[in-house]
C-alpha cells in the first residue's frame, strides 16, 4: 500500500505542471468579488464594454479556457493589470474557473 501512495504522489509531481488544483468555486468568488467585480461586475466590462466575461464573447476571443483566463490574469493586457504577483497559483485558478462557471450561468 505505501508503494501506492508513493507512486501516486510521484506521479503527480511528473504529471501536473503547477495547474493541478480541484477548483474552488467559493474561493473563486471571493477572489473574484475582492480583485475583479471593480470592472467586471456581473460579467461586464467597465473600462472595454465589448470585452465582456459573458460567454459567447469569452468564445469569441478565444478566452473561453482556464488557460486562457489564467494567463490574462496572471499577465493582464492592455487595461487589466497583472494580478500574477498578487495572486497564488491556485487563486487564479479558482477565480478562473468560477468565471467560466458564471459564464455558462449566464451571469
Amino acid at each position: 500500500m505505501k508503494l501506492l501512495y508513493t507512486l501516486f504522489f510521484i506521479s503527480n509531481i511528473f504529471f501536473c505542471s503547477g495547474q493541478c488544483f480541484a477548483a474552488d468555486l467559493e474561493a473563486g468568488e471571493q477572489i473574484f468579488i475582492a480583485n475583479c467585480s471593480a470592472c467586471h461586475a456581473g460579467g461586464n466590462n467597465a473600462i472595454m464594454p465589448e470585452k465582456t466575461l459573458k460567454e459567447d464573447v469569452l468564445e469569441n476571443n478565444e478566452m473561453k479556457s482556464v488557460e486562457a483566463i489564467t494567463t490574462q490574469v496572471k499577465n493582464g493586457k492592455n487595461a487589466m493589470p497583472a494580478f500574477g504577483g498578487r495572486l497564488a497559483d491556485e487563486d487564479i485558478n479558482n477565480v478562473a474557473n468560477y468565471v467560466l462557471s458564471q459564464a455558462a450561468k449566464g451571469w
